[in-house]
């Protein structure tokens, strides 16, 4: 995940050939048979063979249950793949030998909607008998796709026409076998959102270091030279901060959930395990759709902090902004992840999954109540943190009697959480930093402690809107009916 963060603030578009390469390696090592593995899998492991995942068609969105592609047995354990993919990543191009396509489609004896989801394994061109690239398969790219940003990568439409492609896992289980690849992009997709954030701050600060305009409002500040740097004026401090602290708070998000990664894939069975796949669960939504929230609001100041040369196209500034956009798109939308992280991870458990969290919080609260030099996050964490189960239950008991709350409060929902996590986390930081300032590295720590108490200060308070917003209920947003959207705008 760190070398991942690299790649996203160096090259976005081009780091997705590889981390969706990531993905398919993923599913077909938890769920492929040996065949596939050793057909498959060592190719892409040594990386001359990429991966691409084809989920979606172009009446379906994120609604997977009404996909048309068919998938036909054929000779031996072959299918005769056909349909239609659209928004596939990395679909089409001359970067490698062959292309590995994980295909969601339907059997003919499918049942309707989301449980009748099988995934096949379709590459571009067939491996002959030694495993080496052999005839071209019958999919071709119908189209590459006019993005808004991430133009280095080919974004494409994919026919599928009669492709020979072979059933990964069990029949009619494709997409819990596909959720292995799309958990792992989930998450490689906040980390491209913390990668965004990364490049924006660095090009931001060095832009702010050097630019000269206006002079300081207390008086000059660079007085041999014509004009003050523009990192002396308040507002774009503001601006710098905020970037630096998702980058910091965001890097902390990504590490401590890969903690819990390592864990679940390499730890024992008991406990500890058990509590990590409870926390990877929960947090696996908020990495996702905080971090690219966050990550577009990051790359929008570097603009802003750039001035009009921030608008335009050579300095590379608005181009991090285009990049940035489709992360809260792909992978699920924000209002996708909040309501998996609301309905199905928090009140489907009955707010247990939460209180895994919420102890561990309190716990750490708890420990440092009565360290002065903490006192100044614990105090304002530990009540979020209370307020967090309190919110919980509110949208809880407004959803027995109607279930559209769920839906009203789930991104202000996810949002809080991502602020209050983000949090926790800084105070962790400021513990070990409030610790580590007689050392040689005292700058580095009470830098560390000053965007802690940026983020207390001027980042955490959000909280506060979301609440309230969560709090407000769905009557303001159900009251209209679909066909009276409209009304009020005549002129």
């Amino acid at each position: 995940m760190l070398l991942s963060e690299m790649i996203c603030a160096t090259n976005l578009a081009w780091g997705m050939y590889p981390g969706l390469s990531h993905g398919a390696a993923d599913a077909l090592k938890h769920h492929g048979t040996d065949e596939q593995k050793s057909t498959y899998l060592t190719k892409l492991v040594e990386g001359v063979w990429t991966g691409t995942m084809c989920l979606t068609e172009p009446h379906c969105g994120t609604d997977l249950g009404l996909i048309k592609t068919r998938a036909v047995p054929a000779d031996g354990d072959a299918y005769a793949i056909t349909g239609t993919k659209i928004f596939i990543s990395a679909g089409e191009h001359d970067l490698a030998e062959n292309i590995i396509h994980l295909v969601l489609a339907k059997l003919p004896d499918a049942p309707e909607g989301s449980k009748g989801i099988s995934l096949f394994v379709v590459p571009k061109f067939l491996p002959d008998a030694q495993g080496n690239v052999g005839e071209r398969n019958a999919v071709s790219c119908g189209s590459l796709e006019h993005k808004m940003g991430i133009h280095g990568n080919a974004t494409c439409v994919m026919n599928f026409d009669g492709a020979t492609g072979y059933l990964v896992g069990p029949p009619n289980k494709g997409l819990a076998c596909m959720f292995t690849m799309m958990n792992a992009a989930r998450l490689g997709v906040g980390i491209q959102g913390l990668g965004l954030i990364e490049a924006s701050f660095q090009n931001s600060l060095s832009y702010a270091r050097d630019r000269l305009q206006m002079r300081g409002l207390s008086g000059k500040q660079a007085p041999d030279k014509p004009a003050d740097p523009i990192i002396v004026h308040p507002d774009v401090r503001r601006m710098l901060l905020t970037q630096k602290a998702f980058a910091e708070g965001g890097r902390m998000l990504v590490l401590y959930t890969a903690q819990m990664l390592d864990l679940v894939e390499h730890g024992q069975p008991g406990e500890e395990r058990d509590h990590a796949e409870t926390l990877l669960g929960l947090l696996t939504p908020i990495v996702k759709a905080f971090l690219t929230e966050v990550g577009f609001e990051s790359t929008n100041e570097g603009v802003q902090i750039y001035g009009g040369h921030g608008f335009i196209k050579e300095w590379g500034m608005e181009q991090l902004v285009r990049d940035a956009r489709i992360t809260r798109l792909y992978e699920g939308t924000t209002g996708i992840q909040a309501l998996d992280l609301l309905g199905r991870k928090v009140l489907m458990s009955q707010g247990e999954t939460l209180k895994v969290f919420t102890k561990e919080i309190h716990k750490f609260c708890k420990a440092e109540a009565d360290n002065p030099a903490l006192k100044e996050f614990v105090v304002p964490l530990s009540k979020l943190n209370a307020e967090w189960g309190e919110l919980t239950m509110g949208v809880g008991m407004k959803a027995m009697q109607d279930r559209e709350e769920v839906g009203a409060a789930s991104v202000d929902y996810l949002m809080y959480s991502g602020y209050v996590t983000l949090a926790y986390l800084f105070a962790r930081a400021a513990k070990h930093a409030s610790v580590s300032l007689e050392g040689d590295d005292k700058a580095f720590y009470a830098a560390k402690l000053n965007t802690a108490r940026f983020y207390y200060q001027r980042l955490l308070p959000r909280t506060k809107a979301h609440a309230q917003m969560i709090q407000s209920g769905a009557s303001s947003l159900m009251a209209i009916s679909s066909e009276d959207f409209g009304l009020g705008f005549e002129i």
